[in-house]
């Protein structure tokens, strides 16, 4: 399912004529776990009050969310062919008003954080046992605001919250290593106060098991990712942060994520 998946983003992106692919293709095998194997949601009950909740801080990957929805039956899949065009119903940046499921708006970048900590503390003071989770990009991590929730979330040790690096490495404007330097970011949440992991964004199993595993505090799963992952001639290239596949590229890349 999760190439499917990924077949809903590049149909998207190529009728669009919009961006952002790459790091949509990264965060897939993520959202697939959360959605079909973790997260407490139904697509039939949108409001439940203890369900589970999921915030895509880097809002700008909105495809690969809007497509995980609708392969998760939150709605028809004919509103993917009204992303991100005129008249459309379904905007580049995450808007939670434009489809059901969508817990949080998001497109200027380091915001999700804070507004996933406060619904977590808003579920602990109503005895909610709702989990949120969070999606941050690496590059969006440079980000100070992003900083201040790390600090707080730790000194209320919140427990219901965890959050998910979307680490590819690569960011708008180059490698994230070389505009500021992350090799040790790990070290860095750790200092804060925070429970890291670090597995495989791809691996399925990985991902489900860290997930599952209980800390006593905020959790932070660095997942180690590639852009444009499964689509060859996209993967690990700067140039598919804001690229859109032309017609022979969309005809290659549907072939070679349907094994052709």
């Amino acid at each position: 399912m999760n190439n499917k998946i990924r077949e809903l983003i590049l149909e998207m992106m190529h009728y669009s004529n919009s961006s952002h692919i790459g790091s949509c293709l990264s965060i897939v095998d993520i959202l697939y776990v959360l959605y079909f194997k973790i997260m407490n949601v139904d697509s039939k009950d949108v409001n439940k009050i203890n369900r589970d909740k999921f915030i895509l801080s880097k809002g700008h990957g909105s495809a690969a969310l809007y497509a995980t929805l609708a392969e998760k039956g939150f709605f028809e899949k004919e509103y993917l062919k009204k992303y991100y065009i005129d008249d459309g119903v379904l905007p580049g940046h995450l808007d939670m008003q434009a489809v059901p499921g969508i817990e949080s708006s998001a497109g200027s970048l380091g915001h999700g954080l804070s507004i996933g900590l406060g619904m977590a503390l808003a579920n602990r003071m109503d005895n909610n046992k709702g989990h949120i989770y969070v999606l941050l990009g690496d590059g969006e991590c440079n980000e100070g605001s992003v900083w201040e929730a790390i600090m707080l979330a730790s000194t209320l040790t919140v427990t219901n919250l965890t959050a998910i690096i979307d680490y590819n490495k690569l960011q708008s404007l180059g490698r994230t290593n070389e505009i500021i330097d992350q090799k040790n970011i790990a070290k860095r949440w750790e200092a804060f106060g925070w429970d890291v992991c670090e597995v495989d964004g791809h691996n399925l199993d990985e991902l489900e098991s860290v997930f599952k595993a209980k800390v006593n505090g905020p959790k932070v799963v660095i997942a180690h990712t590639v852009k444009g992952k499964g689509i060859s001639f996209m993967e690990n290239k700067l140039e598919w942060h804001y690229k859109s596949p032309n017609s022979q590229q969309y005809s290659s890349a549907l072939e070679e994520l349907r094994g052709k």
